[in-house]
């Protein structure tokens, strides 16, 4: 026994030195390469992205490469006969490096509607430079152009729209905010109805629509995302400008952080590098390309505050580190640290499951995926494009797709959207408390994984169960439960009390819930029988998972007395979707 007491500390000084050797080569911060260490505050101001792999960041390059394959099997048909999406460019970023960027599938590939494939001659495949139709993403290109006029002192958020334009005060509009524009918490239909192309004849009438259009509930009253809030919005910008917005994004946003890819109706020059997005025959566009998608944008020359903004993964990448750096890149400023942390505060609180900042998406697991958090940040575009920027471990995930190219009734990709991200969370470490490993479970949605113990004897009929859990899940609908049981056929769960930050109050049943990032320090005291066998039973419903759950430490004792300890002994304990993890 003393030998092998000798062999695991020896074990134990080689695995921290080498892991001080290579955090001094490879390590810049403690909280680089981990999951359990999140970051507070706004990454240094003269942070700018350069190029690396996973291990420049102390990252896990394994669940990025599955990542990649899985993008690659959605650009390939399935049993519908035809793909998810035509092809995708996606990028991930961890503290300052760029740690992947992977494109796949073609840009264009599509003649028709139908999905009849051109001829390989005539197809575009996709390239990490291609440029997308990024549609709703443009939302945050009009809220920071709005918050930069708060900046200046041209524009109070808590000011009534009519402030700036008078004629929005119609319909029972006037006390409608610049605050609920942005947090989607106007009052507003999801649309335009009519739709501006179809319902009205020029650019004048169709902007006086926007302004004349009804409330459908009263202000601050309900959450409804709708592309009349960032329409208005995008006309408050020009009036306060004085110029149009495709010029105030260039001005202020984009070429002052270098994103020269970046902007309103892509130039002919490069019309090459555009994915194509829909085969439209209403309105009768044909193949669209070049021009934006979005019909009502379209209607108005291609610049609205809703959609109309181009871009590439690495003109994005840039946006994102410059949120993550508070404001500022390379030298520029263009919002300050207050501003942007109020992009990334929640004013939605009484809506739960509609977390909202100034203009950013907040906590939202189904495109997140396990970077979802209260504080993670992001936004979605209908032709298939996702930005999701997590502070916490001061990251970001780009998944820009034509998944609309030909047709937009090819389905949803929230799947691949969340596969992307979480592959960035898994790829981040969480360390073990005690010894050299933990038990570590991510299940598939609609799963369940246990780890039991032996029956366990007791002289007392009194047993205590300890252990640490690393806890990030969808939220209560993916439970870890303690179940005991005296026959192994019926089981009842075990009361939890837990301590550590983010951790439930009081004595509960279940352990669930994410972006706390902390691992906590769980007792239960196990119902009275002279012998009891004890099982960790991890359960995801048919949406959503996070990271999934560590446990550490595991130890059962009497009075006092050790019957079971899980560290020492990891082989007492039967596994089924558990597996011994250093990370």
């Amino acid at each position: 026994m003393r030998a092998r007491k000798v062999l695991v500390v020896t074990l134990a000084v080689l695995l921290a030195a080498t892991t001080t050797a290579g955090a001094a080569t490879t390590t810049s911060r403690p909280g680089q390469g981990r999951f359990d260490r999140p970051q507070h505050g706004f990454a240094p101001a003269s942070t700018t992205l350069r190029e690396g792999g996973p291990g420049d960041a102390g990252l896990d390059q394994r669940p990025i490469r599955d990542a990649e394959q899985f993008l690659k099997s959605w650009t390939e048909p399935d049993a519908s006969g035809h793909p998810h999406f035509s092809g995708a460019v996606g990028l991930l970023a961890h503290d300052g490096v760029v740690v992947d960027r992977y494109s796949v599938g073609g840009a264009v590939r599509y003649a028709d509607a139908k999905g009849t494939e051109l001829p390989l001659a005539q197809q575009v495949p996709m390239h990490d430079d291609t440029i997308f139709d990024l549609a709703s993403i443009s939302k945050l290109f009009t809220s920071i152009a709005a918050l930069q006029l708060a900046d200046q002192g041209k524009l109070e958020v808590n000011a009534p729209v009519v402030r700036y334009l008078p004629e929005f005060g119609v319909q029972g509009k006037q006390d409608v905010t610049i605050e609920q524009l942005l947090t989607h918490t106007s009052g507003f239909d999801a649309d335009p109805s009519p739709s501006l192309w179809e319902g009205y004849p020029d650019i004048p009438s169709r902007r006086a629509a926007v302004l004349g259009s009804p409330l459908k509930n009263a202000p601050g009253s309900t959450y409804l995302y709708s592309d009349l809030n960032m329409l208005t919005l995008g006309f408050v910008i020009e009036k306060l400008a004085g110029k149009p917005l495709d010029q105030v994004v260039h001005d202020s946003i984009t070429a002052p952080l270098g994103m020269a890819d970046t902007g309103y109706n892509p130039p002919a020059d490069k019309l090459g590098r555009v994915a194509a997005t829909e085969y439209e025959s209403d309105p009768p566009r044909g193949l669209v390309r070049g021009q934006v998608h979005d019909e009502n944008a379209w209607s108005l020359g291609g610049v609205a505050g809703h959609a109309g903004v181009f871009s590439t993964a690495g003109d994005l990448a840039v946006l994102c580190q410059t949120i993550l750096n508070g404001g500022s890149y390379h030298g520029h400023r263009i919002l300050r640290p207050d501003t942007v942390e109020k992009m990334l505060t929640n004013y939605n609180a009484r809506f739960p499951d509609d977390a909202h900042g100034l203009g950013f998406e907040l906590d939202q697991p189904w495109y997140m995926g396990a970077l979802s958090s209260p504080v993670t940040a992001g936004h979605t575009g209908f032709t298939g494009t996702t930005l999701v920027i997590d502070p916490e471990s001061r990251s970001f995930a780009l998944l820009l797709t034509n998944r609309v190219h030909p047709t937009r009734d090819w389905g949803s990709i929230n799947t691949a959207r969340q596969v992307w991200a979480t592959s960035l969370a898994k790829a981040m470490a969480v360390r073990p408390v005690v010894g050299l490993d933990a038990w570590y479970a991510a299940p598939d949605n609609d799963a369940t994984v246990t780890l039991s113990t032996p029956p366990l004897s007791s002289r007392s009929g009194s047993l205590r169960a300890s252990f640490h859990a690393f806890v990030d899940t969808e939220g209560p609908s993916d439970p870890l439960q303690l179940e005991a049981s005296t026959d192994g056929v019926n089981w009842q769960r075990v009361p939890l009390h837990a301590t550590g930050p983010g951790a439930p109050a009081g004595t509960v049943t279940s352990l669930s819930g994410h972006g706390h990032r902390a691992w906590w320090q769980v007792s239960a005291d196990v119902p009275a029988a002279a012998v009891t066998t004890l099982r960790w039973r991890y359960t995801t419903d048919p949406n959503y998972t996070g990271r999934g759950i560590s446990l550490d430490g595991v130890k059962v004792t009497e009075r006092g007395r050790t019957v079971l300890d899980g560290e020492r002994n990891p082989a007492e304990l039967t596994s089924s979707g558990w597996q011994l993890s250093t990370r």
